[in-house]
């Protein structure tokens, strides 16, 4: 079943009596929305590349719909070192010739926000100087530089930080590796009811947190955690962080992104305002997606209400996939104001509920909107077309209504389906998903 929940309200600066990372401003209450420079570029980053994305923001429509960081990820710097005097970090003076000062100006200026990467180690996955032990010059400079997001990985990290136990993240796109969600052939796993949060790895995390923190008066830096799931972070991640990667890393592949999908519809209860699970950046428009797996895989990151951080060059992006970045109701049910927490799974389909299949995850979800409408997703999972139906007396926004009729929209092409009783069924592509926007009874 779902996680124990984590609440997220906000009723303090930093840590609430409900263990909330609560930022200046509402920077991280609602999940981010953004670009990134890794899924398209890996380190053959550089200012113009990034100012390339950020204009296409601007130029696609990205900016008006809520889209606003513009994040660099790895590679940026100096490889061989930090600056001997001021123990800096040094931006590479090639890629990024007026320094990343100079583009944060000029992202600014587009009316956008600016991020940038490190690693809670003492290098990043690439090999150049990251933060442990460099958390408040780090932290420091970032702020003077007009830094608005870290992404925060988790490469590098000595032998006398790691943690005393090892943690399962069941990711394996293989059921029988991780059956059931387990790790059977976990080498020194913790004893029952250890506590995660005061292992090392935590503790790696909260010292850049505290570091940003004591810069916020100057400038509030979003904190997007990247230990990969490690640690038990859906425990402790919304503490600590505005969002925390809850597995290893995307590609740009279907299995990938089902065996994804799937383990995060078992962490779901720790999401809510301020906090929010991350399973990784969208691989929207990169490689060999069909048109079918990128809206799936589009609908139900937002549908989780996690980031959605672009991960494609924008100026090469065709119109087909501009506009599922783009649909409002997806991105209206993931931004909303009042409710923070996320759909979740109410009927797995292919399978029985609650059953743990990196390759066929969970088909029907379902969430409420402040303004009275649910939305519903259908998902075939399956390698072939295949129908799905979504009855109405199955959806828990639903069930308990007077009326067994309801107006339906559909989500992608925005056309009334009409007043439908009972439910609603649709043939979909392989890995495709049907959204349906629900509204009054009728």
């Amino acid at each position: 079943m779902l996680r124990r929940a984590t609440s997220a309200a906000a009723v303090a600066l930093l840590l609430s009596p409900v263990h909330a990372l609560v930022r200046p401003d509402g920077v991280g209450r609602l999940p981010a929305l953004g670009w990134n420079s890794w899924n398209a570029f890996g380190c053959d980053v550089d200012e113009e590349k990034v100012l390339t994305a950020a204009n296409e923001m601007v130029n696609l429509g990205l900016k008006d719909l809520g889209y606003e960081y513009v994040n660099i990820d790895d590679c940026w710097s100096v490889k061989s070192g930090r600056n001997a005097t001021t123990g800096r970090i040094i931006p590479d003076p090639t890629k990024f010739p007026d320094g990343i000062d100079g583009l944060a100006e000029k992202i600014h200026s587009l009316g956008l926000k600016i991020g940038i990467y490190s690693s809670a180690g003492w290098t990043t996955c690439a090999g150049y100087p990251a933060s442990l032990g460099n958390e408040t010059i780090d932290a420091e400079t970032f702020a003077e530089w007009g830094i608005d997001y870290l992404k925060y990985d988790n490469c590098g990290v000595p032998p006398d930080w790691q943690d005393e136990y090892s943690y399962c993240v069941p990711d394996s796109g293989n059921p029988a590796t991780n059956p059931n969600g387990t790790c059977p052939d976990l080498q020194n796993p913790a004893p029952a009811g250890y506590d995660w949060s005061k292992s090392k790895t935590a503790e790696r995390y909260r010292r850049m947190r505290d570091a940003l923190v004591a810069v916020q008066d100057k400038r509030t830096i979003l904190f997007s955690l990247c230990d990969w799931g490690q640690a038990d972070v859906n425990e402790w991640g919304a503490k600590t962080g505005n969002s925390w990667r809850m597995s290893g890393d995307i590609s740009a592949n279907w299995p990938r992104i089902a065996t994804i999908l799937n383990l995060n519809s078992f962490e779901l209860n720790s999401v809510d305002f301020w906090g929010h699970n991350d399973p990784d950046m969208l691989e929207v428009g990169n490689g060999n997606l069909t048109l079918a797996e990128n809206r799936a895989h589009f609908a139900l990151w937002a549908a989780m209400k996690s980031p959605l951080i672009i991960g494609t060059a924008l100026n090469a992006l065709d119109s087909a996939h501009v506009s599922i970045l783009s649909n409002k109701y997806l991105l209206s049910f993931h931004q909303d104001p009042l409710i923070g927490r996320p759909a979740y799974p109410y009927k797995w389909g292919y399978n029985p509920d609650w059953t743990f299949d990196p390759a066929h995850p969970a088909e029907y979800w379902s969430g409420p909107t402040s303004s009275g409408e649910v939305l519903i997703f259908m998902l075939n999972t399956e390698s072939g077309n295949a129908t799905r139906t979504a009855v109405w007396g199955e959806v828990p926004e639903l069930k308990n209504r007077t009326s067994t009729a309801f107006q339906v929209t559909d989500a992608w092409t925005g056309s009334s389906l009409g007043c439908l009783k009972d439910g609603y069924s649709v043939e979909l592509e392989s890995h495709d998903v049907a959204v349906l926007v629900v509204k009054g009874e009728c």
